[in-house]
């Protein structure tokens, strides 16, 4: 009971006893999941949420701070919390702590801490640590009650702290992340300019600007992964600003800013831009091939090139080593599981020559995990090549790994990846947070691609061309007895059709049988009564007979008599026939249901 009745003292009407009773919660439900369900059972989120709003909210003092402060412990990483949180309808009440006025100068200290443990708070309900399906409900209560539009109106507002407004746009985008209608919205949201831009535009242009700060386009960066994030209509949007079909000479698109800062002369734009065009390509073998169709004007006079030919180029130029690994990293992302972008880029003669000159020399520390990349994306070649380029078959790209770089050298230089000290941090979440520029390298995405890759190449590097035809051979075994099994399902399915169909006969046949029985029954019922009549009247007759009467009346009757017998006689005859026709009908009938 002590929880119970520390609770009490949040109704306490002396305010140091309240402030000194939400300290002491504070440090009591640090890490203690126990207490925490406790306290929040207690209607711990009735009374903070009160006393938030009796303080003024955003605007408040530190009571608010400590309010929540506290919240934050009992909803952070404690899944049963935050469903009694979002089943309370709490979401709904966070909403009007975001309402900000259009004259945004001059937050004190206070207020810009509040609104920032507010925002946090939202990112504890929505974060991607969460399970799946708590996640997207929050997501959807955030839309449905206006929240997530508050926040965009914050994201679009003009004199918001560049703290409040890079911890605002990582809120955002961990609500929208992985759901289409959040995401649909947020492609719909333009910013207040003349003429009126998306906000996507209008953050990829702070991204690709040197000026900004550092955290600001991280989180930018974030946001449009976010947006991106198992979002094929969105992917395919991104992809339709830079094909020449769609590009509008007149206004900045995404693709137009993506690609300006895939070739500007800041290392960071290039990373950034770089990671984001492999977001529009995540797990989209259609936005994989259309970018294929992207050509870029280089200078004057001279024919256009594409724009994996371009990436290439850039390469094989030998800039910042953030520049090459950006674009490493992209490249490696396009061509995995797309044998048509493999093609492209093993058809340009310099490429691979490149890459293995690049993973054969001895570079120092800095260079090795571009070696590393060089060699990942070699592999990809490799593990996707269709074989449709004589020069550069997987056979023929194995011999020269072998003679020019040796497999246990190659393999040991695929594997400076995943012991780089940057890639298990990036692996941890999908959030890109680097304590300083120069560490900005891997992208949380690409790692997963690495984990699934690495394995698959080294085998592939390591399998002899027997191997290759045997395991051809099986697949195509496979396939044989795959399309015998689906021939197989299409026949017993034809069967089941033609024995479904039978069997209706059946029992519409049973049906008629039992009507016939029953007719042949009656009849014969019929029968017997015209034979007991026939009986009857014979032995009438006899009688008759018998007695010599010459009574002339006698003798009509008699003649009467004999008359009435012939008649039944004929009945009797044609009730013979009847019968007959109705047992051969009837045997008929039996003869087909047997067959059946």
């Amino acid at each position: 009971m002590g929880v119970s009745r520390l609770m009490d003292l949040l109704a306490d009407s002396r305010e140091v006893i309240r402030n000194d009773g939400l300290l002491l919660l504070q440090q009591l439900t640090k890490g203690n999941a126990a207490i925490q369900k406790i306290v929040a059972f207690e209607n711990a989120f009735e009374r903070l949420l009160d006393i938030i709003t009796e303080e003024g909210s955003s605007d408040g003092g530190i009571v608010v701070e400590d309010c929540l402060l506290l919240l934050v412990n009992l909803l952070k990483n404690n899944s049963s919390n935050q469903n009694f949180f979002k089943e309370g309808s709490y979401i709904q009440k966070m909403k009007p702590w975001f309402e900000v006025g259009n004259d945004n100068s001059g937050w004190s200290a206070q207020k810009v801490t509040n609104l920032h443990l507010m925002l946090q708070l939202v990112r504890v309900m929505v974060s991607p640590v969460n399970s799946p399906g708590a996640t997207a409900s929050c997501q959807k209560c955030m839309y449905q009650c206006g929240l997530l539009q508050q926040l965009c109106t914050i994201l679009m507002a003009t004199g918001v702290p560049a703290d409040i407004l890079t911890e605002t746009i990582n809120t955002v985008s961990e609500v929208i992340r992985g759901s289409q209608v959040n995401q649909d919205y947020f492609a719909s949201v333009n910013a207040p300019s003349n003429p009126p831009r998306p906000a996507i535009v209008v953050l990829l242009m702070s991204m690709v600007n040197e000026r900004q700060p550092f955290v600001l386009r991280c989180a930018v960066l974030y946001c449009f992964q976010c947006f991106l994030y198992k979002n094929q209509k969105g992917q395919g949007e991104i992809v339709a600003t830079l094909l020449p079909s769609t590009i509008d000479a007149n206004s900045i698109s995404a693709g137009q800013l993506l690609c300006g800062g895939l070739f500007s002369a800041d290392s960071h734009s290039n990373w950034c831009a770089a990671v984001a065009l492999a977001h529009a390509l995540q797990d989209n073998l259609t936005q994989k091939e259309q970018l294929l169709r992207v050509q870029l004007a280089t200078s004057l006079g001279k024919p256009p090139v594409s724009l994996l030919q371009q990436c290439t180029n850039i390469l094989s130029q030998g800039s910042k080593v953030q520049t090459r690994v950006g674009l490493l990293m992209l490249l490696c992302t396009w061509i995995s599981n797309c044998p048509i972008a493999v093609t492209h880029f093993l058809h340009n003669q310099d490429n691979v020559p490149f890459l293995t000159a690049q993973i054969s020399e001895n570079l120092g520390e800095d260079e090795r995990l571009v070696q590393g990349l060089c060699a990942l994306l070699l592999g990809i070649c490799i593990y996707y090549n269709d074989n449709s380029l004589e020069n550069y078959t997987k056979e023929k790209l194995k011999q020269l790994i072998e003679k020019r770089i040796g497999k246990e050298n190659f393999v040991e230089k695929l594997g400076f990846i995943t012991k780089h000290e940057l890639y298990s941090r990036a692996a941890l979440k999908p959030q890109p947070v680097f304590p300083s520029p120069e560490q900005m390298l891997f992208d949380h995405e690409f790692t997963r691609l690495v984990k699934e890759l690495e394995g698959l190449i080294t085998k592939a590097v390591h399998k002899s061309s027997e191997e290759e035809k045997k395991e051809e051979e099986v697949k195509k075994t496979l396939e044989q007895h795959d399309n015998i099994v689906t021939q197989y399902k299409e026949l017993i399915r034809e069967q089941d059709a033609q024995i479904q169909e039978l069997k209706e006969k059946v029992v519409s046949m049973t049906t008629q049988t039992e009507q016939l029985q029953a007719t042949v029954s009656q009849q014969q019922s019929q029968i017997q009564q015209h034979k007991d009549q026939y009986n009857i009247l014979k032995l009438k007759l006899g009688k008759e007979n018998q007695s010599q009467s010459n009574n002339q009346g006698d003798t009509q009757v008699n003649g009467l008599q004999t008359e009435e017998l012939s008649q039944l006689r004929e009945q009797l005859e044609e009730l013979r026939t009847q019968q007959t026709l109705l047992q051969t009908q009837l045997s008929e009938k039996d003869a087909v249901i047997d067959s059946l």
